[in-house]
């Protein structure tokens, strides 16, 4: 069953591409554009902004009309979005087209993780939720270099060319599909109901300052690694970075069927800190490749690994709780992009981000934790005074 997934992964894959293959054209939109490449960053921030807005608020509306549709909708608006931005004339369109697409991306994500889930059985939840990850993964660590290396070639409209082929067939292999994807539970009550659940609070916060720590310092990996003396092997380590996210988004659904998500939650952000620890710390360029490999593996992998812990005992709402997840994990890149620009302004080193992103590494650990050691407490110990209440009369 879970082949079935697939489709899923391809519309995720275009979702990874366009997320971040904006920074590596930056400077040629610019140009062509006639503006600054302030003015053209500012789309990265208009899609980030919509992505998280058009998650939690629109999902549940969309699949009021059936899954397959809400899909196909959000699919058609991402690649219009992106369409428009490909044969954007000036600024003002760009900027709006940003919008439309990350309002696409946002809906799309948590429409497609819930709908892997409820595709598969249960003890297969796990690795259908990491399938979504790991086409996001794949489509960063992939197609923003193979996006950069079209945009050298040619130009950045055919690096968007790329963004909007990939959603088109991954829209195609979806409709021909829409008869086998099954209907997702109908949202009740507030959209902003789910976080009532202390659960689901705390594991939307661990989520942003996971996105803060991991996703934000990714942001500045080169300046950082030429801090240290190291800038002949940035190549290498962004794509030590990636190829740890692609692994750890594609071998951690099987453990996480297995034995749930308790152990995960606390050993992935320790692994993530001691790779910031690492590169903090030394110059060495092996010690630098294995802690990016590391960081790569556990950032990614600690996504599905919180989808699995804040949905497993409450599928009906996998929607709802993942649209708010991954929201707070893009507002959080964005965050730890621009605490990174804040910090390297006010005069710190690029070497010391790494320092700066163990703070909210620290701060998700000890979230995570608390979610797998409380919140996720086996079942027989949760029910082990229910005999008594039971006789008591």
């Amino acid at each position: 069953m879970i082949r079935r997934v697939w489709p899923l992964v391809a519309a995720s894959i275009a979702l990874g591409i366009d997320a971040y293959v904006l920074a590596g054209v930056l400077p040629s939109i610019a140009g062509s554009l006639t503006t600054t490449a302030a003015m053209v960053g500012l789309g990265v921030t208009a899609f980030t902004a919509a992505y998280a807005l058009a998650g939690p608020l629109l999902s549940g509306m969309l699949t009021r009309g059936g899954t397959a549709g809400a899909l196909l909708i959000a699919l058609g608006v991402f690649n219009l979005g992106n369409l428009i931005t490909m044969v954007s004339p000036g600024i003002e369109v760009f900027l709006a087209s940003r919008v439309i697409a990350g309002a696409g991306a946002g809906v799309l994500t948590a429409v497609a993780t819930a709908t892997a889930a409820a595709m598969v059985a249960d003890h297969e939840r796990g690795r259908a939720m990491a399938m979504v990850t790991f086409g996001l993964s794949t489509g960063t660590v992939a197609g923003v270099p193979l996006g950069m290396l079209i945009g050298d070639r040619l130009n950045w409209r055919w690096t968007m060319g790329l963004v909007v082929a990939v959603g088109i067939l991954s829209m195609v292999a979806l409709a021909a599909t829409a008869r086998s994807i099954p209907p997702l539970p109908g949202v009740r009550g507030p959209v902003f109901g789910v976080l009532r659940s202390a659960k689901a609070a705390v594991g939307v916060v661990a989520a942003f300052l996971l996105g803060v720590a991991s996703l934000g310092l990714y942001t500045y990996l080169l300046p950082m690694a030429e801090e240290q003396g190291l800038q002949g092997w940035g190549f290498a380590l962004v794509w030590a970075w990636g190829i740890g996210g692609v692994t750890g988004a594609a071998l951690v659904g099987r453990p996480l069927d297995a034995f749930g998500p308790r152990a995960l939650l606390i050993a992935l952000p320790l692994v993530l800190l001691a790779g910031f620890a690492a590169i903090w710390l030394f110059a060495s360029p092996v010690a630098w490749l294995v802690a990016a490999t590391l960081w790569g593996a556990a950032g990614w992998s600690s996504v599905p690994t919180l989808q699995q812990a804040l949905t497993g005992d409450r599928p009906e709402q996998a929607m709802q709780i993942v649209a708010f997840q991954m929201a707070a994990t893009y507002l959080g890149s964005a965050a730890g992009a621009a605490a990174g620009s804040s910090l390297l302004a006010a005069g710190t080193d690029a070497g010391d981000l790494a320092g700066w992103a163990i703070v909210p590494a620290a701060l998700a650990t000890l979230l995570t934790g608390w979610l797998g050691m409380v919140a996720l407490r086996p079942r027989a110990a949760q029910r082990a005074v229910a005999p008594v209440c039971e006789a008591t009369p």
